[in-house]
């Protein structure tokens, strides 16, 4: 966000610049929740699977309709800090922006179609746990004892031993 918030001064009126994090906090704050949700997506579940995904894909939304706000009328978006420079609110100014708005808007559609292919594909994931060995038994257990090797290599192949 790059609004010119005009203050009259002694030597004229001035320029101001804004962080676009300050005209559109939402932003920012839909950004950590998307990003909570694939961190857990990637440790979850079938159903929490799911359940993250659509809060990536909403989260995605919202960035993306935060932003299309901010694009059509950047003036409004930066009247709250503009008022706060200046100390008067309302105050109109000759806001504009840059490329930024318009990389976000990519990137959380982006976002948001990764989040969808997330809820088809993550159907079929698998998810190992801890718990996954003692479902499967032991496999081809003999009456053999066990030595140092055989123990390794159970675990090499993500077997409790001591299941």
């Amino acid at each position: 966000m790059d609004p010119c918030g005009y203050q009259s001064g002694r030597s004229g009126p001035e320029r101001s610049e804004y962080s676009g994090s300050k005209a559109a906090v939402a932003v920012s704050a839909l950004a950590l929740v998307a990003l909570a949700g694939a961190l857990a997506t990637s440790i979850a579940g079938k159903v929490a699977r799911i359940i993250t995904a659509g809060i990536i894909v909403l989260s995605a939304a919202g960035i993306v309709g935060v932003v299309v706000g901010i694009l059509a009328d950047p003036v409004a978006a930066a009247m709250s800090e503009v008022g706060a420079a200046t100390g008067i609110e309302g105050q109109g100014s000759n806001a504009t922006t840059t490329i930024f708005p318009v990389l976000a808007v990519a990137a959380a559609v982006l976002l948001g179609l990764a989040a969808l292919l997330m809820l088809w594909f993550g159907r079929s994931w698998n998810v190992r746990t801890k718990y996954d060995a003692a479902k499967q038994g032991t496999r081809g257990a003999s009456d053999e004892p066990m030595d140092e090797i055989d123990r390794w290599d159970q675990l090499s192949r993500g077997e409790d031993p001591t299941a």
